[in-house]
């Protein structure tokens, strides 16, 4: 009979368990357990809503780790559209069909190309224009978020500076809340392991 095969060179991917059968201990089975997954330190915003979250994800899943980076852009994001994507400037509710005059959707696609590129972007790509994911998708295409996106990933900087990241890429013409907004995710934004 032939000895038990060589082990392979890293961590594998299960390890075997034996369970006793307490009634006979004869017996034994095996089962296959994954090894537990690693945990990775990301931010967690407290108190945020699932659109808000969603948000966070996809933006720390992109690369931007910083917490005044992160902070910047939900904080211009909640200024824009408070993170609702079928929101047509002035509050109405609609699809992105229905909003013809204005700014649409999460950062308030306003201009015609912007506008009509989300609805090319979704039609392209099987998406709904008028959806959280479609947006966030359509948003990191853009080429006025490439122009800024690396510099997101620079941590250790200010809210003001990324601040000015955030004009450049949205060009707001009302300053609003967004830097309020901006500090306030910052100390609701806290590192966990997930």
């Amino acid at each position: 009979m032939q000895g038990p095969p060589p082990p392979v060179p890293g961590q594998a991917p299960f390890s075997i368990v034996k369970e006793f059968d307490l009634v006979d201990e004869k017996k034994t089975a095996t089962k296959e357990v994954a090894s537990p997954k690693p945990k990775e330190k990301r931010l967690v915003c407290k108190g945020c809503n699932d659109y808000e979250n969603k948000t966070l994800n996809f933006l720390q899943d992109r690369g931007i780790k910083d917490k005044y980076a992160l902070a910047t852009v939900m904080g211009n994001i909640r200024q824009e559209s408070t993170f609702v994507p079928n929101i047509c400037e002035g509050g109405a509710r609609t699809s992105y069909r229905g909003c013809r005059s204005g700014g649409y959707g999460l950062i308030q696609f306003t201009s015609a190309s912007r506008y009509d590129g989300l609805g090319t972007f979704a039609a392209r790509y099987g998406g709904n224009p008028s959806t959280l994911d479609t947006q966030l998708r359509y948003i990191i295409s853009e080429p006025q978020w490439r122009n800024i996106e690396n510099r997101l990933k620079s941590p250790g900087k200010s809210v003001e500076y990324y601040m000015r990241l955030a004009y450049s890429w949205l060009g707001w013409g009302h300053h609003g809340s967004r830097t309020k907004y901006a500090y306030d995710y910052a100390k609701r934004l806290v590192p966990s392991d997930v």
